[in-house]
């Protein structure tokens, strides 16, 4: 997901964006959504198969 969709989500939850990374910003979603702020964190064994994070989560921990 590119960052104006993910700062749309993020304003339609009523989080500030800022100068928030995108690892920051969908954190602070997952957070808001009462879900566990794994983004990025690349924890191979992740059972959330239909989380729409999920590509950009893996490919961004990768780079870390």
């Amino acid at each position: 997901m590119i960052m104006p969709e993910i700062r749309k989500v993020a304003k339609s939850l009523g989080i500030k964006t800022g100068k928030l990374n995108k690892t920051h910003l969908v954190r602070a979603i997952q957070a808001e959504e009462g879900n566990i702020q794994c983004f990025a964190t690349g924890d191979e064994s992740c059972k959330q198969l239909d989380c729409c994070w999920r590509d950009d989560c893996f490919k961004l921990a990768k780079k870390s």
